[in-house]
């Protein structure tokens, strides 16, 4: 039920002009179901007002599909291991994430997951220094309809 809430949340927010890039996990699948747009699950995809406009892309796909507009990222955290960029979605790289843009992140997960990880910080590890450091400190994370958890991001 968590997931639903938190792809309600989301799908509630969407504004029609931007590219949504999805990345992979089973959370964040849940807004491209309840979109009722064919989705991959562990790879990236992308929307935009509603219709899927990339599939399973990679990452010189992202940057070719970014180039000039104003994108989210939606993206999980990969099982119990906390990370949130690194080997789970090496599409979302470096390049791709500074194209975005640190402010345009949303962080999605249950709860549940979060406090599986024993109050484990989240981690990040794109293998560009800069990148992680922009990534690290404190971010929200959405865990639910109109719920958040401030948690840790390290490198």
């Amino acid at each position: 039920m968590s997931k639903q809430l938190i792809a309600s949340e989301i799908v509630d927010s969407m504004d029609s002009d931007r590219i949504y890039v999805i990345g992979p996990g089973t959370t964040t699948k849940e807004i491209m179901s309840l979109l009722g747009i064919e989705y991959t699950l562990l790879g990236v995809d992308a929307t935009h007002n509603g219709e899927l406009v990339g599939r399973d892309l990679s990452e010189q796909e992202l940057l070719d599909l970014l180039d000039g507009v104003d994108p989210e990222l939606i993206v999980g955290v990969i099982g119990g291991q906390g990370f949130v960029f690194a080997r789970g979605n090496q599409q979302l790289s470096a390049p791709v994430i500074e194209t975005i843009g640190v402010d345009n992140i949303t962080i999605v997960a249950t709860e549940e997951k979060i406090h599986a990880l024993e109050d484990d910080p989240l981690r990040v590890d794109t293998g560009d220094q800069e990148v992680d450091n922009a990534l690290s400190g404190y971010s929200r994370v959405l865990t639910g309809r109109g719920s958040q958890m401030v948690v840790q991001i390290i490198q």
